[in-house]
């Protein structure tokens, strides 16, 4: 079925600004920050425990960005004199969205200058997720690094001027990213697979903001960046993989997710984020992030490891 003239002209223009304009987009992202503070919000359960809720689905599982976030956000409910500056995390089981959580946090080690944490995210008997936090003091901000080059955010289009472009039969995958958006602004010049693009070797960057600025301590923007950093990896190992691969033929999976941070975050800011995909071997695939901030100062690295494997078929 083609899609006409006029109602081409009816979409929304996604191009454009999102902060300031009331648009439905810009309620819905904001609605989703909203939501993502109210799961960040966690009750305490009592020795170090810890119940949460979750974000809408969009994935068909729990977003592993907020059980992250989450991880974080409880560990250092245990070491409030110090800045978490890493997570090491080990995905096990999908989670369901529709049931709460419980995060255990284990004090591992609590040093003179530094601390680690164990934290254990589950669904009743089911662990979803097991991680390592690590705290230190707050770096220097002693970035001098020059502005990235390229082009700047406010000339590319959002994610979902690429979701509203999206082949048919890819349509109701990419609507998702626009009926029940990221908690996230974010900007790049060519489409994602998993809503049309096509494959590519070498890095792929895109910029991300909050769509508002929200008021907290650099540990929350912290936090905020590692929900952040999950996003479009797994994408990008398709993109980048030896073989053809795409979303109706394979599955995409994350093993494990590492965040460093670097230097204090301000994340109603711009930054860059540049991803790679460094090895592919069997159905496994290495991928690797820098963040750098609008003046260039690079706040963070990460690496997560992507399953890529064929979608069984029946039996």
């Amino acid at each position: 079925m083609q899609t006409s003239a006029s109602e081409v002209s009816a979409r929304p223009d996604y191009r454009g600004p999102l902060r300031g304009t009331g648009s439905r987009l810009e309620r819905a992202t904001l609605e989703a920050l909203d939501t993502l503070q109210q799961v960040l919000t966690l009750q305490p359960l009592g020795g170090d425990r810890f119940q949460a809720g979750n974000e809408a689905g969009r994935f068909g599982r729990i977003f592993g960005g907020q059980l992250i976030a989450q991880a974080m956000t409880a560990a250092a409910a245990t070491v409030p004199e110090l800045t978490a500056h890493s997570i090491h995390a080990s995905f096990l089981r999908p989670g369901d969205s529709a049931l709460p959580l419980e995060i255990t946090v284990d004090r591992t080690r609590d040093g003179r200058s530094m601390s680690a944490r164990q934290v254990v995210v589950a669904q009743g008997d089911r662990t979803l997720m097991a991680a390592t936090v690590s705290f230190d003091a707050a770096p220097d901000d002693d970035g001098d690094d020059a502005p990235p080059s390229g082009p700047r955010p406010a000339t590319l289009p959002l994610l979902q001027h690429w979701a509203q472009q999206a082949p048919p039969a890819l349509a109701d995958r990419a609507r998702t990213w626009i009926d029940r958006p990221p908690p996230l602004e974010m900007r790049t010049d060519d489409a994602p697979i998993f809503i049309g693009g096509a494959q590519a070797p070498g890095p792929r960057r895109h910029w991300m903001r909050l769509p508002r600025d929200i008021e907290g301590p650099p540990q929350l923007h912290a936090v905020l960046l590692a929900y952040a950093s999950d996003y479009l990896l797994v994408d990008t190992a398709f993109r980048a993989h030896p073989q053809p691969v795409d979303y109706a033929t394979h599955v995409g999976l994350t093993l494990d997710h590492t965040v460093w941070v670097h230097r204090p975050v301000r994340f109603e800011r711009w930054h860059l984020y540049t991803q790679q995909t460094v090895a592919t071997a069997g159905h496994r695939a290495l991928v690797h992030g820098t963040m750098v901030d609008d003046t260039g100062r690079h706040v963070a690295s990460t690496a997560q490891e992507v399953l890529v494997r064929p979608i069984a078929g029946p039996t």
